[in-house]
């Protein structure tokens, strides 16, 4: 588990699951608290559409994805949003991973500087420097919610000049989430600074404090970016969507035509199904709601530092100073004598990422019970 000489790290929350599984392949029960995936298949009718279509050739697709899809997609921003999207300005991808490739090659030239939120979804780092981008962190804190503000945005920028400006809400690890004017803030620093923003929108619907804002609804300069990988249930389909302002759609189109050609269309036709299952997405967010109040009330009584439950997502980033300074090993010996897989902090924060870890609610409550009486057993050992 050790990172490449260009700064390049592992997804620390793929190699605990390679772990687990191997742990499983040997006879060990795992409760799986590590990876961000729900434990529900997709709605019903969107297996039901997906077989009568199986015997069907599937083609490539128009390279910003199906018309019926991007059509769905601008009744649900009219729905959800109250915003007219022309569906033109929408492309569908392979999972949000795609359209972030997407949004730094169509927005940024090469070696431009982009901002995110430390702690902030590890992909973001990876993928950026991977893909020859600088980044520059802005640190949030507990304190105040995890949350991003407008002063922070324009401090950061003081001190190093940035480009584009990533950012999630609900977010990933924390759960935090901004509200309309809180949001507003960050979208008119943003503007002020001539900073490009990428809302990454792909918790939106599982929210527990309020709906979530789409930045659409305060500007329609910014890059959208969403899936249906985590409020519809399909994070293996790895299908999602953009919307681009008007004068990068062409760019983006050109990409998408030359790095992927498409979405794959067997996921399309799922997705456009999926986005009329709301009701039966609903049904598992319920679930999640009722796993976030007891993972989070069990971790504050086993001693994890965890202020207050998130406001979205399926996450808890909990505090183990507790028992450990060294989150990685915490979870390594957690996941070998007790069975419960977490992912450590450094995955989300490489600077204090040690003091914490993350896990995740999204499976059944079964699994939420077990794992927290694993860990009482595992703690009381001495961890």
């Amino acid at each position: 588990m050790t990172n490449s000489p260009d700064g390049l790290m592992p997804f620390f929350a793929m190699d605990i699951l390679k772990r687990a599984k191997a742990l499983e392949a040997l006879g060990r029960a795992v409760c799986h608290l590590e990876v961000g995936e729900p434990g529900a298949p997709p709605a019903p009718r969107v297996l039901e559409a997906v077989a009568r279509a199986l015997p069907e050739p599937q083609g490539y697709t128009n390279a910003k994805g199906m018309n019926a899809l991007r059509e769905g997609l601008e009744g649900y921003y009219e729905r959800q949003h109250g915003v007219q999207i022309d569906p033109e300005l929408i492309v569908a991808t392979m999972g949000s991973s795609a359209g972030f490739i997407l949004a730094f090659h169509t927005a940024f030239k090469p070696g431009a500087r982009i901002a995110i939120t430390r702690p902030g979804y590890p992909a973001y780092v990876n993928t950026l420097l991977g893909l020859g981008f600088g980044v520059v962190e802005i640190p949030v804190s507990a304190g105040n919610g995890w949350r991003l503000t407008g002063a922070s945005i324009e401090a950061a920028h003081a001190r190093q000049p940035f480009d584009g400006l990533l950012f999630a809400s609900p977010a990933n690890p924390t759960g935090a989430s901004v509200s309309r004017e809180q949001l507003a803030d960050i979208v008119d620093s943003c503007a002020r600074l001539g900073v490009t923003l990428i809302s990454d929108e792909i918790y939106h619907g599982l929210d527990y404090a309020g709906p979530s804002v789409s930045a659409l609804e305060l500007t329609r300069d910014a890059i959208i970016i969403n899936s249906f990988s985590k409020y519809y249930c399909m994070t293996g389909w790895r299908i999602g969507w953009m919307v681009l302002p008007e004068v990068m759609i062409r760019r983006a189109e050109i990409l998408q035509q030359n790095l992927f050609i498409s979405a794959p269309t067997l996921s399309q036709i799922a997705a456009s199904v999926a986005l009329g299952e709301r009701d039966y997405a609903e049904e598992q967010k319920a679930r999640y709601a009722q796993n976030r109040l007891l993972l989070g009330q069990g971790l504050r009584e086993l001693g994890f530092e965890l202020p207050e439950d998130g406001d979205g997502a399926f996450y808890a980033y909990a505090g183990i100073g507790q028992f450990s300074n060294d989150a990685m090993n915490f979870c390594l010996t957690m996941l070998d004598q007790a069975g419960v897989a977490a992912t450590p902090g450094i995955d989300f924060d490489r600077t204090d990422g040690n003091g914490f870890v993350r896990l995740s609610y999204a499976g059944k409550s079964e699994t939420v019970d077990s794992a927290l009486e694993r860990m009482r057993d595992f703690l009381r050992a001495g961890g």
